[in-house]
Order: structure tokens, then sequence, then C-alpha cells
């Protein structure tokens, strides 16, 4: 009679939690929330990977990392190796490791989160991105030279991923970015709480070393038009301008002073400088009031600034419930935790002002929710005579923003939707303009950073695509 030997089951990890400021101290500094992952927490967590054969965590992902591959790779402790296999498809790991909404992606694909959490494949893409920028090599390897020029408008995440593939692929590659540092909404959107500057300039150097030029100061649409890089030389042109285009309410008050989009108040904070003050004079006057009208994550980006800029009280203003919130989970945790006040269920209706022409309060009007509207959420439906006023003198707008018209205007033959939105081949990029192509939320409206880099690598390969066939504008 033979003894049968079970093995010893696999003991049951948990997903790590990542290390945090506190609330009390994080408030006082524009230093990152996260601190990241020590070795130990990342080895955990890797160890938690299933390694499925069939990854739908790799389907999730918009530029399709071979995630489980890495993972192994950090279990196994060769984290240069781990960073070289993301990097096969990711030009940003360290910023897609921090602002990349793995939860809806590929943490929302993962067969461990069906049952328990899933693996978290951010925080360690985070944790060996950071190894990198700390202690890792990053090698270029020789290309030969395609004879091919591509100039690339704007440096936000898609013209950055457009622009390392085109390199790769020896194809000499410029980028036109309009304001004086590149990086597009990764640095003047995002607060350097939630991605230092450092972590995307870093990105940034790895991609020049690849022999990508980039001109700042350069507004196309202004300086120059499409046509007439297209009549410099460059055989192709990439258009990643991007969503700056804010929108309001349209209520009484919003031309006071102390209204901002949240566009400009982001800008002002992240490259005039406001987080460093008081080295640097403040670019902001910040009330002790400040009302923010949104609920997505650039909301909570606007209301946690205006926390650490010195407001005295922080409201976010949402015509529905947390619920229907678009903002990523964990910054309404942080928000909350760092004592931003929740209005939900409510709207402005009218600005009111003082004798001076500055903000003095809102009127607000409550709401109910209602059948769900055409995105799926509960429509709100206001409740007639709940009108209150409160009490604020800076506001906020984080509606949401439209395309960057700039370039489209100045641009004959290229084709926009009623919203401003360049009209392409989602496959290609390829605009309905010969030789030009475009990709991020130009194309889509304001979407996520790694759907625009999703938009730049299928747009890079198209334009290869055209470079090698010897297609011809004309």
């Amino acid at each position: 009679m033979s003894t049968v030997i079970e093995k010893p089951k696999k003991e049951k990890v948990d997903r790590q939690l990542m290390p945090v400021q506190e609330p009390h101290e994080r408030v006082k500094n524009f230093d990152e929330v996260a601190f990241g992952y020590t070795e130990e927490l990342a080895l955990l967590e890797a160890s938690r990977c299933l390694q499925c054969k069939k990854p739908l965590c790799v389907d999730g992902c918009p530029v399709h990392i071979d995630i489980p591959g890495f993972i192994k790779l950090i279990s196994e402790k060769d984290y240069q190796k781990a960073i070289d296999k993301i990097r096969e498809k990711n030009d940003l790991p360290g910023i897609c490791g921090r602002v990349c909404p793995q939860e809806s992606k590929c943490e929302g694909n993962c067969l461990l989160g069906k049952k328990n959490e899933p693996v978290a494949i951010g925080r360690l893409q985070r944790f060996v991105a950071d190894w990198e920028f700390q202690y890792g090599e990053y090698e270029v390897e020789d290309v030969t030279p395609s004879g091919k020029k591509v100039a690339v408008v704007g440096s936000g995440p898609s013209g950055l991923v457009v622009a390392a593939d085109l390199a790769r692929l020896g194809h000499k590659v410029s980028i036109m970015e309009g304001l004086h540092v590149p990086g597009g909404v990764m640095v003047y959107g995002i607060p350097e709480f939630r991605l230092p500057k450092a972590i995307v300039q870093h990105e940034i150097d790895n991609i020049q070393k690849l022999g990508v030029e980039i001109k700042c100061n350069t507004l196309i649409g202004k300086s120059n038009t499409v046509d007439d890089l297209l009549n410099s030389g460059y055989d192709s042109v990439f258009i990643g301008t991007g969503a700056g285009y804010p929108y309001f309410m349209d209520i009484p008050g919003e031309f006071l002073n102390g209204v901002y989009s949240a566009n400009e108040f982001l800008m002002r904070a992240n490259l005039m400088k406001a987080y460093l003050f008081p080295e640097h004079l403040t670019p902001i006057r910040i009330g002790k009031k400040v009302a923010v009208i949104g609920g997505g994550n650039v909301a909570m980006d606007s209301v946690r600034t205006a926390v650490r800029l010195g407001t005295e009280e922080a409201h976010i203003i949402y015509r529905r419930s947390e619920k229907e919130m678009p903002a990523r989970l964990e910054e309404i945790e942080h928000a909350r935790e760092e004592g931003v006040q929740f209005k939900l269920l409510t709207s402005p209706i009218e600005i009111i002002g003082d004798e001076n022409g500055w903000v003095k309060s809102m009127i607000c009007l409550q709401y109910e929710l209602g059948e769900p509207d055409e995105s799926g959420r509960r429509r709100p439906v206001p409740i007639k005579g709940s009108e209150f006023e409160l009490e604020v003198d800076t506001v906020i707008m984080a509606l949401g923003q439209g395309a960057n018209p700039m370039v489209p205007q100045t641009t004959p033959d290229l084709e926009v939707d009623k919203d401003g939105n360049i009209i392409v081949d989602y496959e290609t990029g390829q605009t309905s303009k010969p030789g030009v192509f475009a990709g991020g939320d130009i194309v889509t409206g304001a979407d996520t950073v790694i759907e625009a880099m999703g938009a730049g690598k299928r747009a890079a390969q198209a334009i290869h695509e055209y470079l090698s066939s010897g297609n011809k504008r004309h």
C-alpha cells in the first residue's frame, strides 16, 4: 500500500499596503505621499502572482506589458531584468507606477482579484522603476538611420511614446513643446505630491538618450503650423497636444477674481512653483475657504493642492453621490484623510462677489439622483427650494477639459468632431490629412496617461509603416 504525500499548501499572503506619510504631516509639504514598497514588501507582493498561463492582466494593459514576466524577475531579485522587461513596452514606468488607474486596467483583470485582492501590479512596477532611478543602467542599442524625419507636436505621454518608438526604429524625431519644460500634463497638471517632477524628467532624459530632440518654447499653431513642418523637411507629423481647453459652468459670477480653472490653478502651482513657497513667491491667491467643483482626479489634485498651500477649509462640491465619482478611490480617501469636506449632491448656481470683485460666497442647490443618463450614472435632479449660501473666497472649476484647438484651427484638411477632437483611425492614429497622425487626449478627450501611451504606440507603428512604404503626401 503506497503512501500519498501531499504537497504543503502555499501560505496565503495578503496584498501588501503601501507605506505613506501620515495625513497630519503630508498636508504641510509637497513631498510624495506614498513612499513606495521596500524590497521586503515587493518580494512578498511578487510572491502573490499566480503566473497565469493566459494572463488577463496583460490584456487589461493598454501597452501590453509582460506583467507575469516582470513580476517573476522581481521574485528572483533580478531588478535590472525586471525593469528591462517593462521597458520592452513602456518607456514611462515610474510615471505609470504612480498615476495609472491599475484598478480598472491590469489589476481589474487579475485572476487573483476574483476572490481576493488583486496583485498590486502598479506598486511593483513603481518599485523596479524607482530601483532603476537609483541603481539601474539604461542602455541604448545602436540603430541604422532611416533617413526619415518625424515631428511630434506635444511632449505629453502620447508624444513621448511615439518619439521613443520611432527613434528605436531609426527615424530622426523632434518633439515640439509649447511650454518651457517638457512633459505636458504630467508636469503642469499632476501635483508634486503625487508625481514628482524628478521622476518625469528621468523618464524624459532616457528618451532623449535614444536621440530624440526636444524643442521647448515652440508653439505649433503660432510660431509654425503643421504644414510648415511638412514643408520644411519632416516626412510625417504626430499631433499629441492634449485636452487643455477648460470647461466652465456658465453661471453668474464665473469671472470674478478668485475663480480659477483647474488647469490654471494646477499650472500655477506646478510650473510657477507655488509648491516651493516661501522660497518662491506664490503665484496663487489662496483664500481661507476653497471650493473645488467636480469629482474627478483633477478635482482631487486641486483640492489637495489647496490644502497644502494653506487654506483653512477645503470643499469638494459634486452634484452626484460618492458612488458616481470618477476619481480613483485612493485619491478620494487621501483627500478625506487630509481634512477635505465633501458636499455631495450639491452644485453652485451663482458665485457672489464683494465690492472689490473678489469671490465671497456661492449659492448652491441640492440634488437627488434620478434615472441613469447616457454615461450609465444616475442623473442628478435638482430639489426645488434647497438653495443655500456657502462662504468661500476661492473657487476652482474642475469640470473636465476639451481639445486644445490651436493645432486643428491652423491645419487645413484636418477633420475634427463636434467637440473639436481630431478624427483618426483608432488602430493607426491616421488623420484625414496624409502623413499626419494624432493620439491621446486631442483625439479622445481627457483620459488617462496610459491610454494616451497606448495610442502613441499604435501610431508609432503606423507611422513607421507609412514611412517605410514610400507613401508621398502629395
